[in-house]
């Protein structure tokens, strides 16, 4: 028994801080205090450090010898890699589910869909981050797969600290209608559409991240 609690209060800290990375609320960088941590939770330090190892396995958290724990920040080819990953990854799974979508599905999403309009019209900057990420995550879980959806979970964790970390301009609202477009594709059972627009939509993430040195070298920088 003993052992399910300390389980359940460092599994409740880890999706505390990862909920808050997805949510724009912990910035890349971030010194992740043990003490406070403890006290805000009202634990001891090793279920804290318990927590913030269980993070920096899932590469949301970075361990410094002697100077504790940080918020990743994820490097150029960190992200390009990341988004490699999503794009051959939901590229199989909305592949799938064009063929085999069911019309409680299809009801389910577009309840998620009327979800997002309305964080995105509220300006509820948390609720509709959290709520575009969901959507791949939903899309998953229609596979019937938790460990697709596992993974999917954690690549988009990552994503998001990626955006924080290279100001993405592509919107919240782009990014809402482009889930829109899918569940069209989706429900017509349009295939070919589905992917074209699942890739387009990633695609346009990942190009409005600033993934791109401003400079290239220091002569650019100090020429006269």
């Amino acid at each position: 028994m003993p052992a399910k609690t300390a389980l359940s209060a460092t599994d409740r800290i880890a999706d505390s801080i990862t909920q808050a990375i997805v949510e724009r609320r912990l910035m890349p960088g971030t010194k992740l205090a043990e003490q406070q941590i403890a006290d805000i939770f009202q634990v001891s330090r090793t279920l804290v450090r318990q927590a913030l190892n269980q993070l920096s396995r899932d590469r949301l958290v970075t361990l410094e010898p002697a100077r504790g724990a940080f918020v990743a920040q994820p490097s150029v080819e960190e992200a390009r890699q990341v988004f490699e990953v999503r794009k051959m990854l939901e590229a199989a799974m909305i592949s799938q589910l064009a063929a085999t979508v069911t019309k409680a599905q299809i009801a389910q999403l577009r309840a998620h869909l009327k979800a997002e309009r309305e964080a995105v019209a509220h300006t509820d900057v948390s609720g509709r981050t959290r709520l575009l990420a969901d959507f791949h995550v939903i899309l998953a879980r229609m596979q019937g797969n938790e460990v697709l959806a596992q993974l999917l979970t954690d690549l988009l964790s990552r994503s998001s600290l990626i955006a924080l970390m290279y100001q993405s301009s592509h919107s919240a609202a782009e990014s809402q209608a482009e889930h829109e477009a899918i569940v069209d594709a989706l429900e017509r059972g349009d295939k070919k559409a589905a992917l074209k627009l699942l890739e387009a939509h990633l695609g346009n993430v990942e190009a409005n991240l600033r993934l791109n040195p401003r400079v290239k070298d220091l002569k650019s920088v100090l020429s006269p």
